[in-house]
């Protein structure tokens, strides 16, 4: 599985917990050169300590992905670091859920800020290395929301649609500098996603459905490494994985 990622330097959002933490953690052991990027530097520095001790390559930097400038000072860095960015991937996000009656605006903003401007902030962060090197790999996380929309969703289910039509354009757009895209549409994944939700009713039925059929994060950073791994002629555009028990 190491073929084609081993020697890579991947930046990573959202990298202090879940899909995020776990993906690091396994391109690392995989012999990848991991920055990660949170606005949990505390989180991130751990993290980074712990995967020099096992023996690989990581290096922290705080960052707010709606803050443009400091995802280019992340990416910045990589390259600084190890001279390079051959794989970003743009996973931080926030799921507040709630129906729109509730008019819990302030979250709105924030999704967008968070799910779509900071996915925007990364794409225009690497694309200028991408493109003088003629190579990389761009990997959107999206949802299965954004296939789908149910209730409390709406919102949340907008800004990971927009995720894939961003993900579904950059893709035609970057051919000429042999740059790869995929977007990964989880469905159920036991994260700290929930702890965003905060309307106490959203919340617990929320809670209590991916507490019964969610997968560990594991299964995300597998597949992120899957994709990666395939020979650069190989463009993976999409991946849409769920619990074998979802039915939505």
């Amino acid at each position: 599985m190491n073929q084609n990622i081993e020697g890579k330097v991947i930046v990573i959002t959202g990298a202090s917990s879940g899909l995020g933490e776990a993906a690091a953690k396994h391109l690392a052991h995989l012999g990848a050169a991991v920055v990660l990027g949170a606005r949990r530097t505390d989180r991130i520095e751990k993290l980074a300590n712990e995967i020099q001790e096992s023996g690989g390559k990581a290096l922290a930097i705080a960052t707010d992905v709606t803050q443009r400038d400091q995802v280019k000072k992340l990416v910045d860095s990589a390259v600084e670091k190890f001279g390079r960015v051959d794989v970003i991937l743009n996973n931080a996000g926030i799921m507040p859920l709630s129906p729109m009656d509730r008019l819990n605006v302030d979250e709105w903003d924030q999704m967008v800020d968070v799910n779509i401007k900071g996915v925007l902030n990364g794409i225009a962060a690497v694309l200028p290395h991408m493109k003088n090197q003629k190579s990389g790999h761009i990997i959107n996380t999206s949802s299965v929301a954004g296939h789908k929309i149910f209730s409390g969703s709406a919102v949340y289910s907008a800004t990971k649609f927009a995720v894939r039509a961003l993900s579904e354009g950059l893709r035609m757009e970057v051919k000429p500098y042999n740059i790869r895209t995929t977007i990964v549409s989880p469905g159920a994944v036991k994260t700290e996603l929930q702890d965003h939700i905060s309307e106490a009713d959203i919340q617990q039925a929320n809670r209590e459905y991916v507490g019964a059929v969610g997968l560990n994060p594991d299964s995300f950073a597998n597949l992120v490494a899957f994709v990666i791994s395939q020979p650069e002629e190989l463009d993976i555009n999409e991946i849409i994985f769920r619990p074998t028990s979802q039915e939505l």
